[in-house]
């Protein structure tokens, strides 16, 4: 079966419902979060893990509808190299929260070690359980080589790997296939809704030929924001999954108690950022390293133009450049991403966000 085919295939009962969001309070849009686990300077990726599972626990409360966390490799500023594992932590301590993989990383991975990682999640969690696919390494080639060790394919398998999974999430490989007879276990009625991830039009293309819903990352590619969303939208042909097309970005957002406050967080990140672009990542830098870093122009211009793309500010600003940015895209629901240092910053700034939506009483 190629990869057009699937289409035909469901991820179970209500699948449509599993997978639309649910605007909540005076938000116009279904309100996300997507967390990297960060690990700041003067912080222990224990800490940052514990951090995370604060987050969850307030996020569920806020009233945000799902938390995604994403894989990345040899990053000393993020802890969540094997979703799998702290979704199911984070399921834990969860009770309604929709948990998903913002992404895994295909190629980094046998299919059947994902259909198993997360038909085992779907078990622990029914009906929370999310399953986002990205085609890029999440790190840098060396340690890609390192993960795929005996793997034969690459990203540009990537739709061969995806009708694998696919398969085997199914349980339907066709008569005379090698797997015919293989079974991913625990495989129980319903299976988690697949998203592919995307920086590009590659995925978005591909998401709509499939009928599958599609997340793309606004928070660092948004030049390729608005053509991606189009492709998907004109290549999209309704499935079993959707019959229409349903789009979320991954969103920059910090709020403080003003701008100033906001942008000096935020800069934290961009020097993260420029550090990662440069081949020497490591924890977040605290915003006074950021603010006493010795920019030179090009380093000053990079930093400049991370900000551009970050939608920061008093709460009330942040809600309507969120909004802005939603009317600009159409996109279905946001999902925004606070990878700045200092957890009870980042606690503080989603909390303002979900405060200037009303979703909830805060925590």
């Amino acid at each position: 079966m190629t990869t057009e085919d699937q289409q035909e295939h469901r991820t179970g009962p209500g699948t449509g419902e599993a997978i639309r969001g649910t605007a909540r309070g005076t938000a116009p849009a279904p309100l996300s979060i997507l967390d990297l686990a960060t690990v700041g300077v003067g912080y222990t990726p224990g800490q940052a893990l514990a951090a995370t599972t604060e987050l969850a626990r307030r996020a569920e409360q806020w009233g945000y509808h799902r938390f995604w966390v994403a894989e990345h490799h040899g990053m000393p500023g993020v802890a969540s190299s094997t979703p799998a594992v702290l979704l199911a932590h984070l399921g834990a301590h969860t009770t309604t929260l929709r948990l998903g993989s913002g992404g895994v990383m295909l190629p980094n991975h046998a299919p059947l070690a994902i259909a198993e990682q997360f038909g085992l999640l779907e078990a622990l969690h029914p009906g929370r359980i999310d399953l986002g696919l990205g085609r890029a390494p999440g790190t840098d080639p060396a340690t890609a080589r390192a993960l795929r060790r005996g793997l034969a394919e690459g990203a540009d398998d990537f739709p061969l790997q995806l009708s694998e999974l696919t398969h085997f999430l199914d349980g339907d490989f066709p008569s005379g296939h090698p797997y015919e007879r293989l079974t991913a276990v625990p495989r129980g009625e319903g299976r988690p809704p697949v998203w592919l991830l995307g920086s590009s039009g590659f995925s978005a293309q591909l998401a709509g030929r499939l009928g599958l819903p599609f997340a793309f990352a606004h928070h660092f590619s948004s030049a390729n924001t608005i053509p991606a969303l189009d492709l998907y939208r004109t290549s999209f042909r309704p499935s079993a999954v959707l019959g229409e097309p349903y789009a979320l970005i991954g969103v920059s957002a910090v709020a403080a108690d003003d701008e100033t406050a906001a942008r000096r967080l935020a800069r934290s990140a961009a020097l993260g950022m420029l550090r990662l672009r440069r081949g020497n990542p490591g924890p977040i830098p605290t915003p006074e390293e950021a603010e006493e870093y010795p920019y030179s122009p090009a380093e000053a211009d990079f930093i400049d133009s991370w900000l551009d793309n970050v939608v920061l500010g008093a709460p009330g600003q942040v809600a309507d450049g969120l909004e802005a940015l939603r009317k600009r895209t159409g996109v279905d629901e946001l999902m925004v991403t606070s990878h700045i240092h200092g957890h009870e910053a980042r606690f503080r700034s989603y909390g303002l966000i979900a405060e200037a939506y009303g979703l909830t009483a805060t925590a």
